[in-house]
């Protein structure tokens, strides 16, 4: 028997950090995501495929079931070792799914190239909870930890807001479908950053302020969402790339990489790498691809 798990992918577009600490933040899924193909055997172990958008091979491992069923503590930060903490947290939460288990082949798909940072480990997170029948934002604060904001990209398939209140996450759905999506684009910054460092940077800088900031950021996101024209849309984007970079002590990617550059860009999650969004006039592609940035992603390409 086969069964087959899809989540979407995710693009953060305000909050950013500030959804640690319960701020608001619009985040929209993407056309691109990830599945989760379970095949039972009788092999007596799983054995693990993962590929990448391109269909290259890019992890591949056998998991004894008594790995998962007997943890040891190990501090390894191996995808193997990552793997096998998410699945030993499903496990506890829905012990009976793998216990009749003989044996299980398992493969998983990226439509997005794995470095783009649009959700590798969400995706699985949010594909393997489907799969054992349990929460996946619990999995996900029990295994990787995190906002949660990206589980609910992966289940949600329009806009939403989210907001975790009290430690909860609060996921609502919205409309932003605004008339000048032909004047926004997604641009790769041709680097990855790591979420759980970025996380931990963004907590060194926290300060007494943050409750003026969250304040100010929700009021922000909201405008952002009901915004109906080009030229507010992007002075709204441009108020929030300012307070992002006053609270991270960090130069906008503007002002760092693209001084030069007609139209607004905006950091997206965790800044410093991933994507960008561009608001632009003219296409941007050869302007960016002339600094040696070629993934330009017009709006309507990339967002579900």
């Amino acid at each position: 028997m086969q069964h087959t798990f899809y989540s979407n992918g995710k693009l953060l577009i305000t909050g950013e950090y500030l959804i640690l600490d319960g701020a608001k933040g619009l985040a929209l899924p993407t056309k691109m995501g990830q599945n989760l193909i379970v095949k039972e055997t009788n092999s007596g172990a799983i054995q693990w495929k993962s590929y990448d958008a391109d269909g290259s091979l890019w992890f591949e491992d056998h998991i004894a079931f008594q790995e998962i069923k007997e943890p040891n503590n190990t501090s390894a930060e191996s995808v193997k070792a990552t793997l096998i903490k998410i699945l030993q947290v499903a496990d506890s939460m829905n012990s009976n799914l793998l216990s009749d288990s003989e044996g299980l082949t398992i493969t998983t798909q990226l439509s997005f190239p794995r470095n783009w940072g649009l959700g590798t480990s969400s995706t699985l997170i949010n594909n393997i909870a489907q799969w054992f029948q349990i929460d996946a934002f619990e999995l996900l604060h029990k295994s990787f930890g995190g906002s949660g904001y990206d589980i609910a990209c992966a289940q949600n398939n329009t806009p939403i807001t989210y907001t975790l209140e009290s430690g909860n996450p609060r996921v609502e759905k919205v409309v932003f479908d605004p008339e000048f999506t032909k004047n926004l684009y997604f641009v790769y910054l041709n680097q990855k950053r790591n979420s759980k460092s970025a996380i931990a940077d963004y907590h060194t800088n926290k300060t007494s302020q943050l409750s003026n900031y969250i304040a100010t950021i929700n009021e922000l996101t909201q405008e952002i969402i009901e915004a109906k024209d080009l030229e507010l849309f992007t002075q709204l984007l441009n108020q929030h790339e300012t307070v992002l970079s006053e609270i991270l002590k960090t130069e906008t990617v503007k002002d760092t990489l693209f001084p030069d550059f007609d139209g607004a860009i905006k950091s997206l999650g965790a800044w410093g790498g991933d994507f960008v969004l561009v608001i632009s006039k003219e296409n941007p592609k050869s302007y960016f691809a002339a600094k040696g940035y070629e993934t330009v992603i017009p709006y309507e390409e990339m967002i579900l």
